[in-house]
């Protein structure tokens, strides 16, 4: 039996012997950072809840400002107030009515808990009938003619980031389709960082659009403020391609991995790299996170699952080829795609998938082997998937019975390789990377694609 499926279940050390960073103490197990540390014994009580916690990653740090003769219990209900006001104002500009019933209040409430504990469920895959042909719409600018590698959409659903081959990074804005910012390629980076001087393999945005990181292929993070494009800190460490980002959801932790086989993670609060994961045996592709501190990450044939506060992992095996993508469905099951054909639907409580969908976007016509899946992604908290490939079309997929079964519910013509996939917020819309060859290389291509971004709307019943 091959060491990689001996053990399901790792503590402090790899099995090929590579240790943790030096970096990656007992003391990092409850790191737990904050804009302004206190060090009374009131406030010590106050963080210490785990509703309290769940009000402060939604406020602002304005809103936690202290007042010396605050008690614990009225520091906890100003909070709340903040919290609910906060609410209120959203949904009001989302209803667009000026009063707002307190079941609409006590209905959020319950949705946002059930989102950050991973117990929310929501079906809705069956909404989804068709494409609105007539808004569909094609993002491309000069700045862009190579292609396309990676995307991400802030969480307000007003724009998007672009990445491609070309070194650029371009910023739209999707209620009106145009471009409204570009990060340049430079050749020769001076003292003061303007561009980028290499492919982009890799953005991600943080959920208060506060920070924008950027993945090139010389191995470096950027980071740039998405809204003015000022730059504002490298991060340096990795010793080959940036092929992965994501952030925490609403915190400022970033995650990377790279073809250097580890992933690290960074606080984008104090700017410093906080430790190094080290376990996967090839090159890792892909990494997602959600709201708890855990991190799934995918390279070679690896699959692993990081639960960094208890800085464990575990490990996955079903895919017969190579894992390049793997996205989050809820904080409990995650989805992966490979050059096998395969996609795998995955519990955290279980080695082997809970769903396989073999050929999911057929063979190809002259080797008879699967299409590559070059590309996954989920409608959060929901059973809706969609998946890409260059077969020609993007196929969304519903899942059936606890997700252990599936149903093709929709495909749509996309001419290309599908280098990256991602829902808006709201579900409304898929943002769709098209190229004529993948993002890592060219051992094909598509010569009559676009290398451009398609916005799909839906219709739903």
């Amino acid at each position: 039996m091959p060491p990689a499926t001996m053990s399901f279940f790792i503590k402090g050390k790899q099995q090929n012997g590579l240790k943790r960073s030096k970096y990656s103490t007992t003391k990092n197990k409850k790191r737990k950072i904050v804009s302004k540390p206190s060090k009374s014994k009131k406030d010590e009580e106050i963080t210490s809840s785990e509703d309290e916690d769940l009000i402060n990653d939604k406020i602002s740090e304005a809103s936690l400002s202290e007042d010396e003769n605050e008690t614990a219990q009225e520091k906890k209900v100003r909070l709340a107030k903040i919290y609910l006001e906060e609410i209120e104002k959203e949904e009001r500009a989302r209803r667009e009515d000026k009063e707002i019933d307190e079941s609409v209040i006590a209905r959020r409430l319950n949705e946002d808990y059930l989102k950050e504990t991973g117990k929310l469920r929501l079906i809705i895959a069956d909404k989804y009938k068709t494409v609105d042909q007539d808004n569909i719409k094609t993002l491309k600018c000069r700045e862009q003619h190579k292609s396309i590698t990676c995307l991400c959409v802030s969480s307000d659903d007003e724009y998007i980031f672009v990445g491609s081959k070309d070194g650029v990074v371009v910023k739209y804005s999707l209620s009106d389709n145009k471009r409204i910012g570009v990060i340049p390629f430079i050749k020769s980076p001076g003292s003061e960082v303007t561009g980028h001087s290499s492919e982009i393999l890799s953005v991600a945005i943080s959920s208060d659009n506060k920070y924008l990181a950027v993945g090139t292929k010389s191995s470096d993070i950027h980071i740039w403020d998405p809204s003015t494009f000022k730059f504002i800190k490298k991060f340096t460490g990795h010793k080959n391609a940036i092929t992965g980002l994501c952030f925490r959801k609403d915190t400022h932790t970033l995650y990377s991995c790279s073809k250097d086989r580890t992933a690290k993670v960074w606080s984008l609060d104090e700017m410093a790299y906080v430790e190094t994961l080290f376990g996967h045996q090839d090159g890792i592709s892909s990494v997602d996170s959600l709201y708890k501190d855990r991190l799934v990450s995918s390279g070679g044939r690896d699959l692993r699952l990081w639960k960094i506060t208890e800085e464990t992992q575990l490990i996955f095996n079903g895919h017969v080829g190579n894992i390049d993508n793997v996205k989050f469905i809820n904080e409990e099951t995650f989805v992966s795609g490979g050059d096998d054909g395969q996609i795998c639907i995955w519990s955290m409580m279980r080695k082997k998938p809970l769903c396989v969908i073999n050929n999911a976007h057929g063979l190809d016509l002259n080797t008879k082997q699967p299409l590559w899946i070059t590309a996954v992604t989920a409608h959060h908290n929901t059973d809706l998937l969609a998946s890409g490939s260059q077969d020609g079309f993007i196929r969304l997929w519903k899942l059936e019975n606890n997700f252990k079964n599936h149903k093709l519910i929709m495909k749509v013509p996309v001419e290309g390789f599908i280098n990256c996939l991602q829902f808006t917020s709201d579900g409304r819309r898929l943002l769709v990377g098209v190229s004529k060859e993948h993002r890592y290389g060219r051992w094909s291509t598509v010569p009559t694609a676009r290398n451009c971004v398609v916005v799909i709307p839906f219709l739903l019943s």
